[in-house]
């Protein structure tokens, strides 16, 4: 039919299954770092159709969000190097004023 061979249809199926599955474990991989629920997040990537359109709100979602830093002030990471001896006083004062203004 058509000149194309009987077992291409579902050799095309199971490769465009596979691609799902390798964008769903890339998703899960990133959600776990951005801690954005990874199992919901990569069962909503490989459902057959409606995955590629998760992938894509998935990424809008992503982008869309705040950055997650480590919530610490300037000031404390300068204390935290002055108390594990990164720097000296000198450099621990001269960093505070400058932090200060």
């Amino acid at each position: 039919m058509y000149g194309s061979h009987p077992t291409m249809g579902p050799i095309l199926m199971f490769g465009v299954w596979i691609i799902q599955l390798i964008i769903g474990y890339l998703i899960y991989r990133d959600a776990k770092d951005q801690k954005m629920a990874a199992p919901l997040w990569t069962i909503l990537a490989i459902v057959p159709l409606f995955g590629y359109l998760a992938a894509v709100l998935y990424l809008i979602i992503r982008e869309l969000q705040q950055p997650k830093g480590t919530g610490k002030l300037p000031l404390d990471i300068l204390k935290e190097r002055f108390a594990k001896g990164e720097i000296t006083s000198s450099e621990f004062e001269q960093g505070k004023s400058l932090l200060q203004g």
